[in-house]
Parts: C-alpha cells; structure tokens; sequence
C-alpha cells in the first residue's frame, strides 16, 4: 500500500500513473477551472486560481480544529470571533487576506497516522451542491499527497460542521528530519468547488520545528 512506502513511494506511485501534469500559468489562462485541473497541478501554486468575489455562496470558515484519531488528542484548535470581518484589498486576485495560513507544529506531529480535521462553515443565501474540497500537500515541490472531500448540499443560511480524516503517509527518519530543517518548505493549497466551479482558493505553509517546553 502507498501508506507504507512514505514520501518516496507516493511520489512513485505517482509517476507511474502517468497523469498529464499542467502548470499554474496554463491553469490562469483557463476561463474555468476543474477538479481535475488542480489534481494535474505538479507544484504548489504561487497565486491565487480565483478571486475572494468568485464565492457567490458566502461562504466563510468560522471555527478549524485538528486532532490525533488514535489518541483522541486535541492538537490546535481556532475559532473566528462573532462579529469581525476580514477586510479585501484592492486587488480582488491578490489579496491574500484570510487566504493564507502559516502553520507551527512540533517535530511529533509528522509521526502522526490518522488526524480528523473539524470544520465548521457558513453558507448565504443560496444552497450549496456538491460543495467539494481538494487539498494537495506539497515539500521542496513534490507532491506528498491529494484529499479530496465533498459535501454533498447546505442548505441557504445554515453552519455547517464536518470532519475530515486525513491519513498521512509513514515517513523515514531520514524525511522527518528534513522536513523539520526545512521550515515553510512544506504547503498546501486547498481547492474549494460548488457543482464543479472553483470558487475559493486558499493556501499554506508548515514548519515542524516547534519546540514544546511542556513536553517530556
């Protein structure tokens, strides 16, 4: 199984697939962008595939918690207070305001196997079909692994709550401890789609060389 295989035999099992690869730039020209599109992606993209006014759904993550499946442990937990709005910047395209997330995590966290991500969302005043997230990770480049998750309606004005679960792949010592050295040099970009239209588009980067002082 890929699991067992680690970094190197995702990117195997990959090649071997033989799947055309398309670049950002190709993608940008596109009057739309597919689910399939941004699963060809061969590297993380360096702006932004759609605009923040693209998302005609009013959709808006209020609250993200992450934890470990297999010790029941709550490992980062945020949630957007009542009532404060992010503000767009002047170029619609651009504007990275609440679109990009840096994540610090501590060297233990890539020895995990099975966290849930818990999402909750808002929708406006019309229903959302087939509201489907790709997300692809990527370190130094390379891709290290796709989810894709769908949602399949909300109903006009509702909070939403879903749980994701993410099986990562087993990594050596030897990709653990490059990665830990290479702060930032891991991130994602998450691909958010209503009835196969791109609507939002957000992205991340990651460093694990988070020391825990209360750690043992």
């Amino acid at each position: 199984m890929a699991k067992a295989g680690g970094i190197s035999g995702l990117l195997k099992s990959k090649a071997k697939a033989g799947k055309k690869i398309v670049t950002e730039a190709e993608l940008q020209a596109k009057e739309s962008v597919t689910v399939e599109d941004v699963l060809s992606l061969g590297l993380p993209t360096d702006s932004y595939l759609c605009k923040p006014s693209d998302n005609e759904y009013g959709i808006e993550f209020t609250a993200f918690k992450l934890r470990d499946l297999d010790h029941d442990i709550t490992l980062f937990e945020v949630a957007k207070p009542e009532g404060v709005e992010f503000e767009e910047g002047a170029d619609d395209r651009e504007d990275p305001t609440g679109r990009f997330v840096p994540y610090e995590f501590p060297p233990e966290f890539l020895k995990l196997r099975n966290v849930g991500a818990t999402v909750t969302f808002v929708v406006g005043d019309k229903p959302v079909k087939n509201f489907t997230m790709v997300e692809q990770h990527f370190f130094k480049g390379k891709l290290l692994k796709s989810f894709t998750f769908t949602f399949p309606f909300c109903i006009p004005g509702s909070s939403n709550t879903c749980e994701h679960i993410y099986e990562f792949p087993t990594l050596t010592d030897a990709e653990v401890e490059d990665m830990v050295n290479s702060p930032g040099e891991t991130k994602s970009d998450s691909f958010y789609f209503v009835d196969g239209k791109l609507i939002m588009h957000n992205k991340a980067e990651y460093s694990y060389d988070v020391v825990n002082d209360g750690a043992e």
